[in-house]
């Protein structure tokens, strides 16, 4: 907005350039016309490498693993601490007791300061410090100006040590939990991808299963406390810091806040990694008799990111998704069948992942969407792509590398994953040169394997009256399976 004062300076500008053209003789060159190129017609230069900024990998004599990646670009400094725990490692009867210990960690505050006076601190520097457990890892991480660090990063490091699980933020938390299972078949999509992870996996399974009320109900302080003991050891800690800092300043503030960390005694121990494995296959719906479209998802069990062909199984997903894939181009523009069709085959690091097909459409469309979706799976097994697809697809994967690595944070952040999971540091430049010596014939072969049309899951969370054909014409031999939301009530 241009203030009042100040209103007359466009005018008087105009008038000085109207001056200065009638009193010096000056006229503006005429606009030359510019003819718009063909897309085909843009050239572009080449993309840049992949630059690993230097950085320093060290171990305390407590165990914890220590990155160090320097950046002096801004005056800020971020990290985190990657503890090896999750929340599928916790018993099936206390199924959120991961979540909920992560959020307490930084919720509750520390035995040091309260809860209110941590909030405090941080909001008095504008850092933050934030902690979380998901499904495979743990971690607690901060942001700070440099000017801060000390003061931030031991603040960061007194959350990591010694929470205090203040009892009246766990029953806060606990009551979040609560209202989100109320809430949880709101939203039709996320019925569909809770539902389909508890078809292939299996609903007792710690990759599927949700928490319920009577979980939450069994969760204690003294079972978020033992938990968290066996969860966050220096030994099953990496910690991971970039930005604007000295390194010999900051090796010794890392010295002085975790170099007299120890795990507390006798603490418990977390159970080995569980297996992954597919449960059934078949044909299942959701009944929703409120809704107008259609929402589909299709697939099975599929394999780890170490996989021999992962990199033919990540140029395939480039073949059948995106503006130019088979699914877009077929199911969506040519068929009309389609608001949104993808199908992936999402590899984990360490337990076997889904490959996960599907999209949404009209209610009338659901049969024929899911038979087109079918045959596009069938194609990709049954002949290969054509050159013209595989150059794209190519082009597309080894193109996004760039962004994966546009900070230093982003690549320290890859680094510490790859030690996490027992990947070699160098795994992303050898799937980089996996891209681009791959060819049709190995991604055929790749999806032969991979891809298993008699395994597959299909569910629809959809209006069952206006689904015509019904569902049953997917399977003659079979029957559509009703599948259950309703939610289990907590005891009075």
């Amino acid at each position: 907005m241009i203030t009042s004062r100040f209103r007359w300076l466009p005018l008087l500008l105009g008038v000085l350039s109207l001056a200065t053209v009638l009193v010096l003789g000056w006229s503006p060159a005429p606009a030359s016309a510019v003819t718009a190129q063909h897309y085909t017609e843009l050239e572009f230069p080449p993309l840049r490498d992949i630059q690993i900024p230097d950085y320093e990998r060290y171990q305390l004599p407590n165990g914890l693993v220590v990155y160090l990646m320097e950046d002096h670009e801004l005056p800020l400094v971020t990290g985190s601490a990657t503890f090896r725990t999750g929340e599928r490692l916790v018993p099936g009867d206390q199924t959120g007791l991961g979540e909920i210990t992560g959020d307490a960690m930084r919720l509750g505050g520390t035995v040091t300061y309260p809860a209110d006076a941590l909030n405090l601190a941080l909001e008095q520097r504008a850092a933050s410090v934030e902690t979380s457990i998901d499904m495979d890892s743990g971690t607690a991480s901060f942001n700070t100006l440099t000017e801060d660090l000390t003061d931030v990063f031991t603040l960061f490091a007194d959350v990591v040590q010694r929470p205090a699980f203040a009892p009246d933020r766990i029953d806060f938390l606990k009551n979040q939990y609560r209202g989100s299972i109320q809430r949880r078949n709101d939203n039709p999509d996320d019925i569909a991808s809770r539902e389909f992870r508890k078809l292939v996996y299996g609903d007792s399974s710690p990759y599927a299963r949700t928490y319920e009320f009577s979980t939450i109900d069994n969760i204690s302080r003294d079972d978020i406390q033992a938990f968290y003991q066996a969860s966050v050891k220096p030994e099953q800690t990496i910690l991971a810091i970039a930005g604007d800092f000295d390194p010999e300043s900051m090796k010794q503030l890392i010295a002085a806040q975790f170099g007299n960390w120890q795990a507390a005694p006798e603490a418990p121990t977390l159970p080995p990694i569980p297996d992954a494995t597919q449960a059934q296959a078949g044909v299942f719906l959701v009944d929703q008799p409120q809704l107008t479209q259609s929402y589909v998802q299709i697939g099975h069990i599929a394999g780890q990111r170490n996989a021999p062909d992962y990199a033919e199984m990540a140029v395939l997903n480039e073949v059948l998704n995106g503006f130019g894939g088979r699914l877009f181009n077929e199911v969506r523009s040519s068929q009309g069948l389609a608001y949104v069709v993808y199908a992936f085959w999402a590899a984990q690091y360490d337990y076997d992942g889904i490959f996960i097909g599907g999209g949404q459409t009209r209610s009338e469309a659901t049969v024929p969407f899911i038979e087109s979706v079918e045959d596009e799976i069938a194609k990709v097994r049954q002949a290969p792509v054509s050159e013209a697809e595989l150059q794209r697809a190519q082009d597309s994967v080894l193109n996004s590398f760039v962004f994966n690595f546009q900070s230093p944070e982003q690549t320290l952040s890859r680094l510490v994953r790859y030690e996490y999971y027992g990947y070699p540091q160098d795994f992303v430049f050898q799937f980089r040169e996996a891209i681009a010596n791959t060819t049709a014939a190995a991604i055929q072969a790749a999806a032969q394997q991979h891809l298993q049309p008699d395994n597959l899951v299909i569910l629809v969370v959809g209006n069952a009256a206006d689904i015509t054909p019904p569902l049953s014409a997917l399977t003659p031999d079979q029957t559509v399976t009703t599948v259950d939301i309703t939610i289990p009530m907590p005891e009075a």
